[in-house]
């Protein structure tokens, strides 16, 4: 059985390189099957535990060296949300002097641990590690967790103003992709390990397990979910959150009003407060940027410019409570300016006893709102150990809760509490900043232990969803799985499998077969007349089945040899029938490809009767036009 030969068909523009896609396939995992997903699930339980193990760890040497330094030495009355209220100890006389130096020694020395020894994780860690995820394989150091926790510990333990969850979000998620990797792992289950320890970091934190662990799969990417570890990521933050409270107790941060009347009737004030938090979200984002600029530029090693930031923050924190003691009546009274600040929040949504009445209140929160961010941008953008998210959340509260009792006051309406619109301000500044509105609108239902504001929430979640499209508090996160350099692989896959072989091979193109008993002298001289395109020549039986193949290596080395020529036939060179069904798919043609080192492969019918010869430049090409199909929409 022998036929004329032509060339296969392929279009102008393919892709060159399907060898790229060839040795991808060599290293690209699997979806996860079955058999994986139990010993996956275990392992996100025991991140979980070694994550809230760590977490509370973390959690007692931050608030005691709080304790001993700001309040034990400086005086510094640390203002903490309901939550918080876990030590207790005696407070000093207020010492301007030593709070104006406390922010730089401690900015200073966690400056000098991450320079010196892990300086891929400056500034709050959640960026670093969205990195790690996309771009470095979420392979990390060993060292990085402890050098971590200890910058957080000097530079938030000394007055740095930040949050802990942007260095639990590293800690946990170090801690997820290293007991990954000496689990051996694969590739894949490594990263979902490294989010599940992201969702652990932040429940064991915060004791919010359900927004901990949507904030995982959410924050990586702008409009995109991590949706494999979803699961995994649930287990781990149950684990940490039991873990953290079995230690300190269980109890929601933020005390709040018995209940929230959903009044349908405020609405409308909460579309406009959503559109305040959002610009007061864009100034935050632009301070921050500015001043990573600003400290870039200065001639100092990067070691000493945490240090500066720390000495211009605790210089501005001292001098505004020298003016604002008289106003308070007390020296020293924090109000949340240095430290994560959760109990400026907590004013924010239930007031205090030294707050003022009236418009007073409302300036004393706006001015806050506008130093908080201030005091961050200097930690932050001077290269500091501290987080991002927990002086969002801080910052958006207050501005909600400045907003709702201005709202209060020119409307008199009394059913207005000022206390939801903070709630509800804290959710939608973050969520729309982050790109995570799902996740902070259960975060805030979690923090306050009440679901009472969900319609409130959703509405100006979604608001601040569409105001903060161009600005972006995460620069490291992509828009989807699709531009994640993590998924690549797996996204050539997904397309392969969409199609079956039958569906991409040219049917009916003449190809060169010969039967079992061809000589190889007329094999040869067959091929040499005939088939200047293929690579894989069948033998065919008298029922017109596949039996085998004859390889055009098997040829050459045929042809030095002139008596072999005629002593052997077809049946003698060929090797086993390697083929793939018409109704199997691309990436198991494209595997059979590889393991046979040529470039065409027989595809059959369920009979075994050949429908055609699949050359490599088909998969290519469809491929090629898949990709950009998805590309174009």
């Amino acid at each position: 059985m022998s036929g004329p030969t032509e060339p296969p068909v392929s279009g102008p523009g393919l892709v060159p390189g399907l060898r790229q896609v060839r040795r991808l396939l060599r290293i690209a995992p699997q979806p996860l099957e079955l058999e994986l997903v139990g010993r996956t699930l275990l392992h996100s339980v025991l991140v979980g535990a070694v994550a809230g193990l760590i977490g509370s760890a973390f959690f007692y040497a931050l608030e005691i060296t709080q304790q001993l330094l700001l309040e034990g030495l400086a005086g510094y009355h640390v203002l903490r949300a309901a939550g918080e209220e876990v030590f207790h100890g005696e407070r000093a006389p207020f010492r301007p002097w030593l709070l104006m130096l406390l922010p730089a020694i401690g900015a200073l020395l966690g400056g000098l641990l991450t320079t010196k020894l892990a300086p891929e994780t400056p500034g709050g860690g959640a960026d670093a590690i969205i990195r790690c995820f996309h771009q470095q394989g979420g392979i990390v150091r060993p060292r990085v967790p402890l050098v971590k926790g200890l910058a957080a510990i000097f530079t938030l333990g000394f007055g740095g103003s930040g949050g802990r969850e942007g260095p639990t979000l590293l800690i946990g998620g170090s801690i997820g992709s290293l007991i990954g990797r000496y689990l051996r792992v694969t590739d894949r289950e490594r990263r979902i390990l490294l989010v599940a320890g992201l969702a652990a970091g932040v429940s064991a934190i915060f004791r919010t397990p359900l927004a901990a662990a949507l904030l995982a799969v959410e924050i990586l990417h702008r409009d995109d979910f991590e949706s494999d570890a979803l699961v995994p990521s649930v287990l781990a933050s149950v684990t940490a959150y039991s873990v953290f409270i079995s230690i300190f107790g269980e109890a929601t941060l933020f005390a709040h009003a018995p209940h929230y009347p959903f009044v349908p009737a405020h609405l409308p004030l909460y579309a406009v407060m959503a559109i305040v938090v959002s610009l007061a979200a864009v100034f935050f984002a632009w301070s921050l940027r500015t001043s990573q600029r600003l400290f870039q530029r200065l001639a100092l090693p990067p070691w000493a410019k945490p240090g500066l930031g720390g000495l211009l923050l605790g210089a501005g924190a001292a001098l505004f409570l020298i003016q604002l003691g008289p106003l308070l009546n007390a020296e020293g009274r924090g109000i949340g300016l240095l430290g994560g600040g959760y109990g400026a929040a907590q004013l924010a949504i239930t007031g205090a006893g030294f707050l003022p009445g009236g418009w007073g209140a409302v300036e004393l929160l706006a001015l806050l709102a506008l130093l908080k961010i201030v005091a961050t941008s200097l930690t932050i953008g001077s290269g500091g150990n501290a987080g991002e998210a927990g002086p969002s959340l801080v910052i958006g509260a207050i501005v909600g809760g400045t907003f709702g009792r201005a709202a209060s006051l020119l409307l008199e309406d009394p059913r207005i509490d000022p206390g939801a619109f903070a709630l509800v301000g804290m959710g939608t500044f973050y969520g729309g900043l982050a790109h995570v509105p799902l996740a902070s609108l259960v975060m805030v239902c979690e923090l306050a232990g009440s679901y009472d504001l969900l319609v409130p929430l959703m509405l100006a979640e979604g608001i601040a969803f569409v105001a903060l499209r161009r600005a972006s508090l995460l620069p490291s996160q992509v828009a989807t799985r699709r531009d994640s350099p993590a998924h690549r692989d797996e996204l050539i896959f997904d397309v392969l499998r969409d199609v079956r072989a039958g569906d991409i091979v040219v049917k009916g193109r003449p190809f060169t077969s010969f039967a079992p008993g061809t000589s190889a002298r007329e094999v040869l001289a067959e091929v040499g007349r005939s088939a200047d395109w293929q690579d894989v020549f069948p033998v065919i039986d008298g029922d017109g089945k596949l039996i085998g193949v004859i390889s055009a290596t098997a040829l050459r080395a045929l042809s030095s040899d002139p008596i072999l020529l005629d002593i052997t036939l077809a049946v003698d060179l060929m090797s086993g029938p390697v083929s793939v069904r018409a109704d199997e798919d691309a990436h198991t043609a494209l595997e059979r490809l590889l393991a046979q080192g040529t470039r065409e492969l027989c595809v059959t019918d369920a009979s075994g009767r050949i429908v055609g010869l699949l050359d490599e430049s088909e998969i290519q090409g469809f491929y090629h036009e898949a990709t950009r199909a998805t590309a174009v929409r």
